[in-house]
């Protein structure tokens, strides 16, 4: 197999396993801009509020010869602004190459799928989040392939935190399941993205009780627990984990 990167191997595995150290950092005091602190009970979270009436969102997962960028920087070279933020924004294999449906600059990279293994994707129902026509959505996979869609960007993961206001049927209250956490929901009109990252390890039934009761949202969407990452500048937050899959980027809408 070819090697995309000229870094070495034990380079790599050395960088991803003092990212697993790193703490997620806080905001300055007083920061006023896209993220502010809220609280997830206990836990507090990094909640950042979009506006696509003021921004543009950006999705990346492969470049212009199907190699997955696996990094912030080697994706916001791509694009045509510099970005604001970035965050991690759904599953991928082990290459790095999206699990489920990715569209990218109106270009279907990979189709969608149910998901029938055992990992969080497929526990069901997952879920895509799309902007189309100026406007963000979650849905189920199951309607959204059953509606037609022609969407700017899609990204599929899993699972859905919230469906309709309804919390996954799957996650337990208590679960001792906890990681460091990432997610997005939307609002009822669509104009308004909420992007999320725990600062400390949640459970599945308290990450959607945030986006449902803190944030407000009927419908989210989980994207990650292993390697949530989160860039941006204005709040002095660099905070990558490992390499990554599918990447979404803000960026002052031009």
């Amino acid at each position: 197999m070819a090697r995309l990167f000229s870094t070495s191997l034990p380079a790599i595995l050395a960088a991803g396993f003092l990212a697993w150290l790193m703490p997620v950092p806080g905001l300055p005091a007083g920061h006023q801009g896209l993220c502010r602190i809220a609280m997830a009970g206990s836990v507090e979270v990094i909640l950042c509020e979009v506006s696509l009436r003021t921004h543009d969102l950006a999705l990346r997962a492969v470049d212009g010869e199907g190699r997955p960028y696996e990094t912030f920087d080697r994706a916001e070279a791509s694009l045509s602004a510099k970005p604001v933020l970035a965050m991690n924004a759904g599953m991928y294999h082990e290459d790095r190459r999206p699990v489920g449906l990715t569209i990218q600059d109106g270009r279907e990279v990979k189709g969608a799928v149910l998901g029938t293994g055992s990992g969080n994707f497929s526990l069901r129902p997952n879920g895509v989040f799309f902007v189309e026509d100026g406007r963000a959505f979650v849905r189920e996979t199951e309607r959204y392939l059953e509606e037609s869609h022609a969407p700017d960007l899609a990204t599929q993961s899993g699972p859905m935190l919230l469906v309709e206001g309804a919390v996954h049927p799957r996650f337990i209250p208590g679960s001792d399941s906890l990681y460091v956490r990432n997610g997005v929901g939307v609002s009822e009109d669509g104009r308004t993205v909420y992007l999320a990252l725990t600062r400390k390890p949640v459970n599945f039934y308290d990450f959607a009780l945030f986006f449902r009761d803190t944030v407000g949202v009927k419908d989210a969407l989980f994207f990650d627990g292993q390697v949530s990452s989160l860039s941006y500048p204005a709040g002095r937050i660099d905070y990558r984990r490992d390499r990554l899959g599918p990447m979404l980027f803000v960026l002052p809408k031009g």
